[in-house]
């Protein structure tokens, strides 16, 4: 996992082919359901993830949910002390959401953001928008926030007083950026960029491009990566293969090869810090009744 801050237009990347790109939205299903079975189990408190995900019948190994309970404590660690840094006077883009729930768990906590913004492809969109309209606990919480303002919604976008979900391609930097502005996106707002699992599946160069567009963005932000390093050991190359089977290509895998080669990706597209820690020490800083309650028989039954 990387963090990057920094204080103070591209031109659209060529888009991959149509059959990567059902590789990958695939992943977002893939993600999902292993985040809905280790909460149906226990690991952590999300309400809401059994309304947008289905419930699969294959159980998952208790690696793969400790590995999911890390990595959501992880993301929510960082955000929440973003969110307290800045009073929430801030934005949260989330790149590549796909089925998160995490706004409705923060207007819970009453944590929320200025606004808190998704984007996926809009095949994805489509699909959560369709759920969020015919499932009453997740409208009514972005109705609540409206007053008297009208709720824009079409088939890829929710705009809302302080959520937006929109349907794009995060490599067409262009048609990204109009379609924030058209939904109210503050530049000089303090604002927090996540994508888990995101820029792997872009080329370096298109990557590259993301990552300087959102240095350059904005006044003040800062940028929390999740994503695989160490891919030329033998479990990395075989995590490679087992994609490629499912026509699901890491085109941007190179530049994951360590935690250092993650920092300078960063530092090379404008990013004024960065840090970066790998899973296993991030779950060894874990709250430990947190760890310890994640490592009891009662979650190891699967």
């Amino acid at each position: 996992m990387a963090a990057s801050s920094r204080e103070s237009s591209f031109s659209s990347c060529t888009s991959i082919n149509d059959a990567d790109d059902e590789g990958v939205r695939g992943t977002c299903e893939d993600a999902s359901l292993c985040k809905r079975f280790a909460v149906s189990i226990g690991y952590w408190n999300d309400p809401y993830i059994e309304h947008l995900v289905r419930q699969s019948k294959e159980r998952k190994a208790p690696e793969i949910s400790r590995g999911y309970f890390a990595r959501v404590h992880g993301v929510s660690q960082l955000m929440k002390a973003f969110l307290q840094k800045t009073q929430c006077h801030c934005q949260i883009l989330n790149l590549g959401a796909g089925m998160d729930t995490t706004f409705w768990k923060l207007k819970d906590e009453g944590l929320l953001p200025s606004k808190y913004f998704e984007v996926d492809f809009p095949m994805i969109v489509t699909r959560k928008l369709h759920t969020i309209k015919s499932k009453p606990l997740l409208f009514r919480p972005i109705m609540e926030l409206q007053q008297e303002d009208p709720i824009h919604m079409d088939g890829h976008t929710l705009d809302s007083k302080r959520f937006a979900i929109i349907g794009a391609d995060l490599r067409d930097l262009s048609e990204l950026e109009e379609k924030l502005k058209k939904c109210n996106m503050n530049t000089q707002l303090p604002t927090l960029l996540i994508a888990e699992c995101v820029l792997v599946y872009m080329t370096p160069e298109q990557s590259a491009n993301l990552l300087k567009w959102a240095s350059s963005s904005f006044d003040t932000a800062m940028f929390i990566n999740y994503e695989q390093v160490n891919m030329d050991d033998r479990f990395g190359q075989i995590m490679i293969e087992n994609l490629r089977r499912r026509q699901c290509d890491l085109a941007g895998v190179e530049t994951c090869k360590s935690l250092e080669s993650q920092k300078e990706r960063l530092l090379l597209n404008g990013w004024e810090t960065a840090c970066a820690v790998n899973m296993m020490e991030l779950y060894s800083g874990l709250p430990r009744a947190e760890v310890s309650r994640s490592e009891g028989d009662n979650l190891l039954i699967c």
